[in-house]
């Protein structure tokens, strides 16, 4: 059991959260009950994990995916309010960790991916508030895309939706979990074989062409399901709390 300031206090510190510009707040977004027993994480704070958690009897929620981000209407009306007031209701907290979630070496999404991919972090590239948040790695033998896409497949549940012109192996490897696309251009010019994020758009699959680079799309929810659970797996150990992974199943 933990006091749920020092729960907020201890994960702010560990994922250093002021040194990121991000676009939502990081840390404590809603307030609920003054201790914790049992944790839950998911991906995104969505009605359907505030209910799966109320079911569950946690205390608190640990997610990626927030409330508040810059550029939406800031009132707690409609859609919003009906996932606040589940909060309020039922006393639990929801702690929400974007940017440090990524980018953390430990328990951060990307390097959480990369170990299920056989991938290790070699460098870093693309900014996002102010912290190069990509990463580049070699396998250890050359793959053929096919195989590469096999394994993406296996690891994560779904097949990646593949965009090339060229056909040669892929041994070196740029990745960023999430809507991180447009960094697909800076991994070409670092002459990576392939780059793989979660999403696409319309532009990427014309910048992947006429640079002959491999990219795979594998989907936002499937390629940040890991740090969450790998951070919420670590506070359990740290305060003694009972801790659960709630996987609200999502195409995208």
């Amino acid at each position: 059991m933990a006091k749920i300031t020092d729960l907020v206090s201890y994960t702010n510190d560990l994922l250093s959260i002021d040194g990121f510009r991000d676009y939502c707040p990081n840390g404590l977004q809603v307030q609920g009950r003054a201790e914790v027993r049992k944790l839950v994480a998911g991906v995104t704070a969505c009605r359907d994990l505030i209910e799966a958690a109320q079911e569950a009897k946690a205390d608190a929620i640990l997610v990626h995916h927030g409330y508040f981000w810059k550029g939406e209407d800031p009132t707690i009306t409609g859609l919003k309010y009906e996932r606040v007031r589940r909060l309020l209701e039922y006393g639990i907290s929801l702690l929400a960790y974007h940017l440090p979630l990524d980018a953390h070496p430990e328990y951060g999404n990307n390097v959480q991916l990369a170990r299920r991919l056989g991938l290790q972090s070699e460098g870093s590239f693309g900014d996002a508030g102010g912290v190069r948040i990509a990463h580049y790695g070699h396998f250890s033998d050359a793959l053929a895309a096919g195989d590469l896409s096999r394994r993406i497949e296996s690891v994560l549940g779904r097949t990646p939706l593949h965009i090339t012109s060229t056909d040669r192996p892929i041994r070196s490897v740029g990745w960023c979990t999430g809507a991180a696309q447009g960094y697909l251009e800076e991994a070409a010019r670092l002459g990576l074989d392939a780059y793989l994020t979660g999403e696409v758009s319309e532009q990427t699959v014309h910048v992947a062409r006429e640079y002959g680079i491999h990219f795979f799309a594998c989907g936002h929810h499937a390629t940040e399901r890991y740090g969450a659970e790998a951070l919420g797996r670590h506070l359990s150990d740290r305060f003694n709390l009972e801790f659960g992974f709630i996987d609200i199943e999502n195409p995208v």
